[in-house]
């Protein structure tokens, strides 16, 4: 086993990629292990391609079989695990697959993760690590005080929130019941590069170039805090290093807004960074601003009002804390975006930005 080694799983996600690029940038030889789903691209990782340090494995985490083979051939000291189903919308309309990846699948790593982890020697069993990487989602929804800690009890309103709260107390079930060395860290909403655009940044920033319309869901006022990608995997590589074994650390950025507020923001960068008198696209839409395309559509079904995490725990015992606030690191995503349209085209090819969600719930148009 080489500590320096570390397995990745969902790493041609969002948060995965991202969290390649920083452990590869830090020295780590990373092993990455996605299924490549719809949100998960081999372009996602494309740069890597010839880098030593850097060993893609196309496999299902639910695959006992496949994980095993890799634990055993790369002798990981570490595995980060951020294979999931995220998109809240999807969760309403097809709960089954959340079901399918978040809890069986996480199942399947753990069983796979245990049998390893209890065939190294002492010494390596005492340094190996399990980081489970999940979200703020799972404690439900506050009022307008107050603020997620560690101690909040789990409380879901999605099937996406739900099938992650089954996860994560699952890996609390195999450290406690099995001594699996595994430590958890709940995130709040993540933006930057590489995200799949049925999620509110890169959605918002995409129909704005095209001239379309801005969905924001019920009155906008929903509130969400929000953390850029590169600085929750700061966070994640200090839980790496540093984190203390059965912890739970949250990260969050300390960024709260209301989600037309955030549209809001977006808009005034696209206009400073590609004036909409420079866009055509908006010309054949009778727009003279992007402000103008943005529409309140019906709200999600169990929407939850508002998350906030208090991040002091994993500022006070491993001295994290995030690097841009909400306004810089949005200008970096829009400018990633601008500039990586070729991305944005080839990951599409089976999303074309329609609403979802409602399937289930019943027409709510």
């Amino acid at each position: 086993m080489n500590a320096r080694n570390v397995v990745v799983t969902g790493a041609a996600g969002f948060i995965g990629c991202n969290l390649v690029r920083h452990l590869l940038a830090a020295s780590y030889r990373v092993a990455a292990l996605d299924k490549l789903t719809y949100a998960g691209h081999r372009e996602s990782l494309a740069e890597h391609a010839a880098n030593r340090d850097f060993h893609f494995v196309q496999a299902d985490i639910a695959d006992q079989r496949a994980v095993l083979n890799l634990l055993a051939t790369y002798k990981p000291g570490a595995i980060l695990n951020l294979a999931a189903e995220t998109h809240v919308d999807r969760s309403i309309d097809r709960p089954v697959s959340f079901v399918e990846t978040n809890v069986v699948g996480t199942h399947g790593l753990l069983e796979a993760t245990l049998r390893h982890w209890r065939g190294l020697a002492p010494r390596e069993r005492d340094d190996f690590r399990l980081v489970h990487v999940s979200t703020d989602e799972v404690y439900g929804t506050l009022g307008a005080g107050g603020f997620f800690t560690e101690e909040t009890p789990y409380a879901p309103n999605s099937p996406y929130a739900a099938s992650k709260a089954a996860a994560d107390h699952f890996v609390r079930a195999y450290r406690e019941t099995y001594g699996l060395p595994a430590i958890i860290t709940n995130c709040s909403n993540n933006y930057g590069p590489y995200q799949f655009p049925e999620k509110l940044i890169p959605l918002m920033i995409l129909n704005a170039l095209e001239g379309r319309s801005l969905p924001i869901y019920g009155d906008g006022g929903n509130v969400r805090d929000w953390l850029y990608v590169e600085d929750h995997c700061a966070g994640l590589r200090l839980v790496l290093e540093r984190g203390r074994v059965g912890e739970k650390y949250n990260i969050g950025g300390g960024g709260e807004l209301r989600n037309v507020d955030v549209v809001d923001r977006l808009c005034a960068v696209l206009e400073r960074t590609l004036p909409a008198r420079e866009n055509p696209a908006l010309a054949t839409r009778g727009r003279d601003g992007y402000a103008g395309l943005k529409a309140f559509v019906a709200d999600r079904p169990g929407h939850d009002r508002r998350y906030a995490i208090d991040s002091s725990k994993i500022r006070a015992e491993l001295g994290w804390s995030p690097e841009h606030d909400f306004d810089s690191g949005l200008a970096r995503t829009v400018e990633w975006y601008l500039s990586h349209r070729d991305w944005c085209e080839a990951v599409q090819s089976s999303y074309r930005r329609d609403r979802l969600g409602l399937d289930r719930a019943g027409d709510a148009d």
